[in-house]
């Protein structure tokens, strides 16, 4: 089973979106059988095993074991990742494109930056796990709280001068066997902040402007 799988397949992904199938993805990532997840999820044996059999046909679980119970056969099943992410490729034609509308302090262009890591890194998954090979990536992840809007703005002027000069000092155009690499910076507000803003207090949430 794998940590994460990328579902990239319009098919697949409506599979997926289902809220019956969603939860029986939920209860395989342990292996189960369709007489357990029945008693588990409260539906009809019969009905757990279209869905699942739907969801393998998907590839979105996998056959582990058969046992054999009297006169029936029983499948044991499990979801071939803990979770999944659906890609945007999966809505080709209208997939957000960064190119669009190239506005930096954009939310929407940033979405469409993020959706575009989340296409990029699932197809460079898919690719490495049928290589049986790992993909090089690095992250950070971490929160800053400014003082003020025009802290924030500093912040941004100051990080932007700083990548672009990292980025000067190791991009090389002309690096024999060179290989690219994407880089993404982004900041927004958090989102538990915002979710914690008091409707009482009026005005916008936190992490919202007028």
């Amino acid at each position: 089973m794998h940590d994460v799988a990328v579902i990239e397949d319009p098919a697949a992904a409506e599979a997926s979106l289902d809220p019956m199938r969603s939860r029986l993805l939920a209860e395989l990532v342990e292996p189960n059988s369709a007489t357990t997840l029945a008693a588990r999820v409260g539906l009809a044996r019969q009905k757990v095993n279209y869905h699942l059999r739907t969801l393998e046909k998907h590839g979105l679980v996998e056959l582990v074991e058969e046992r054999r119970k009297g006169n029936v056969t029983e499948r044991v099943m499990r979801a071939t990742a803990a979770s999944f992410v659906i890609s945007p490729a999966a809505l080709a034609a209208v997939q957000p494109d960064p190119g669009r509308s190239p506005d930096r302090l954009s939310a929407g262009w940033l979405l469409a930056v993020a959706a575009r890591l989340v296409r990029d890194l699932g197809e460079l998954v898919t690719g490495a796990v049928k290589a049986r090979k790992r993909v090089a990536t690095f992250g950070i992840d971490g929160e800053v709280r400014f003082a003020s809007a025009a802290d924030r703005a500093a912040f941004a002027e100051e990080l932007t001068s700083f990548v672009t000069a990292l980025v000067g000092r190791y991009h090389d155009e002309g690096a024999e066997g060179g290989r690219p690499h994407r880089l993404v910076v982004a900041v927004h507000p958090s989102v538990g902040s915002a979710r914690s803003a008091s409707p009482a207090q009026g005005g916008a949430p936190a992490g919202m402007e007028g």
